[in-house]
Order: C-alpha cells, then structure tokens, then sequence
C-alpha cells in the first residue's frame, strides 16, 4: 500500500512540476528570490492548479511517510520526473527515444536496488534530538551556499544551483513532516506544541520560492532534475541520522546502497536533458516572445533575451 501511495504522489508531483514551471517561466525576471514572485504567481491559474497538484501530491506523500521510513518513501518520489516526461509527451506529442528509456530504466533501476540493499527499517520519529538535527542545520548551510552562489553567477548555473537548494530544503521539509505525523495520534493539539510545524512552514515558504526562482530562471531540463535528485538524498540522510532509521552496513549491501543512489542519478539527468524537455522550453519560449508555433528558436538565445 505504501508503494502505491508514494508513486501516487509522485504523479501529482509531477504534475505540478510541469505546471508551476510553465507558469513561472513568464514571470517578471525582477521577482528574482522574492517573495512577490509567489504574489504575481498566485494571479495566474495554471500556477494555481500547478500548486493545487503539488497539495495533493504532498498530502499523498504526507500519508506515505506517516506509516513508514523516510528512506522508504524518497526515493518513491523520484518518479515524479517520469510522469513529468509523460506529461511532455502528452503535450507534443513525441515519441520516446532511447535517452529516454534508458534513463527511465535506470531510474525505476536504482530505486528498486537501493531499497532491497538497504532494505530501511526502524526509526523511530520520537527519538530525535537536537543534537541529531544538526545534520538539518548542515544541509541549509549548504542550501544557503547554493543560493549565494546563484547571486553571483548567470547562465546556465543560477537555475541548476537555485534548484539544488530547493531540494535540499524539500529533503529537509520531508523529514520535518515525518516528525510532525508522529504526534497525530496523541490529537492534533499536540503537534501544534511542537516547534516541528512552525518550521515546516517557514521552511515550506522558502523552498518554494527557491524552486519558483529557479523555475523563473532556468529551463526545466536542468532545474527539475536537480531537484528530483537532491532530494531524496537530503531526505534520507536525515532518515538515517536524525530517525535512526536502519540501512544495511555490509559489504555487499554498501555497494548495493551507492549503486542504486548512482543509478537514481543518473537516470534523473539522462530524463531530465531528455528532448521532450527541450520541446516544452521552446513551446515556452515561444509563448513568451509571442513567435508562432512551429518556428524553430535558439534556446540559449531566447533564454538570455528573456532574462534581460
């Protein structure tokens, strides 16, 4: 039943990926990292429905994580970049190469070898301690590096840095919502005596607009496969050290773990620079600079005319 909820809310992640990026992408460049990006977003209905699809993929996951291990339930949600293909193949109607399959394989690949090596079990969402959740305070100094590092740079690496740290952030937001389910069955008074869902929040409204900045900035071929992919290392980092969730330690077991974590990789960047991609961005594109629908752009060139 978990499989089947974590894929579940991999689909409407997914979903609302595509959608958010579609929307953000004819956002004003001076919304750059600020909170009025997410004010003129909220005037546009696509984004609405985009996040709308991001909800329920997070009540899903939410669900998910409420019955079982973080590092059970992360690396399910990669999907989401698979049914995101999908939906770019839907839409133009292109026909899925090699890339693609091999990509979507290794994927599919490395999560089934991950989970079966580590075979993740037995943490505890009441065991942690703040000394535990320094590794949390860790990834956002990371985080922060990120997006220091976005300011100072353009091109191609602003997105890609701005999407890694909103990854992070999501990893972290993952673990903070397995922590917050954990006091549902004591009611829900007590979750609000917690500090866990206050920082849910605030760290819910920043990762959200790292993720729309990057969206804003960059092209969904190199900002949603950082994100799939950073996140659930964060995410199972903090399974493991701040839950005490329990991974296979042996020889055999180790390679397994850090061949399907390669694998998941891998396969995240082999569909993310996939054609169908780059079908969408132009679609975008276009829409913005108003061209007709089957003029061919350079992509690099629009981008920066865009930015400017």
């Amino acid at each position: 039943m978990i499989y089947l909820v974590g894929v579940a809310a991999a689909v409407f992640l997914g979903l609302g990926f595509v959608l958010q990026q579609h929307a953000a992408a004819t956002a004003p460049p001076g919304d750059f990292l600020r909170l009025r990006l997410l004010l003129d977003l909220l005037r546009k209905p696509l984004w609405l429905a985009g996040v709308a699809s991001m909800i329920v993929g997070q009540i899903l996951s939410t669900m998910a994580l409420a019955s079982a291990d973080v590092s059970l339930v992360e690396p399910l949600l990669t999907a989401n970049l698979l049914f995101a293909l999908v939906l770019a193949r839907l839409l133009y109607r292109q026909g899925l190469g090699r890339r693609e399959w091999v990509g979507s394989l290794l994927l599919s690949a490395g999560v089934g070898i991950f989970l079966w090596a580590g075979d993740p079990t037995g943490g505890d969402p009441d065991g942690d301690s703040l000394l535990r959740w320094t590794l949390a305070i860790g990834i956002l100094l990371v985080a922060q590096l990120c997006v220091v590092e976005a300011k100072r740079r353009g091109g191609e690496a602003r997105p890609m840095l701005l999407a890694g740290a909103a990854g992070l952030l999501f990893g972290v937001q993952d673990g903070l919502t397995r922590r917050a389910t954990s006091d549902w069955q004591a009611g829900i008074v007590r979750i609000f005596l917690h500090w866990t869902p206050y920082a849910l929040i605030a760290i819910g409204v920043v990762s959200m607009v790292l993720a729309q900045s990057a969206f804003e900035s960059g092209r969904l071929r190199t900002t949603l496969p950082m994100i799939t992919a950073t996140e659930p290392l964060a995410g199972i980092a903090i399974g493991v050290v701040v839950f005490g969730e329990h991974l296979r330690l042996g020889s055999l077991s180790l390679v397994g773990e850090a061949c399907g974590l390669a694998a998941i990789v891998i396969g995240v960047i082999m569909v993310g620079t996939s054609r169908n991609f780059v079908e969408l961005e132009q679609a975008l594109l276009r829409h913005k600079l108003r061209l007709p629908r089957h003029r061919p752009i350079d992509l690099r060139l629009a981008h920066d005319r865009r930015l400017d």
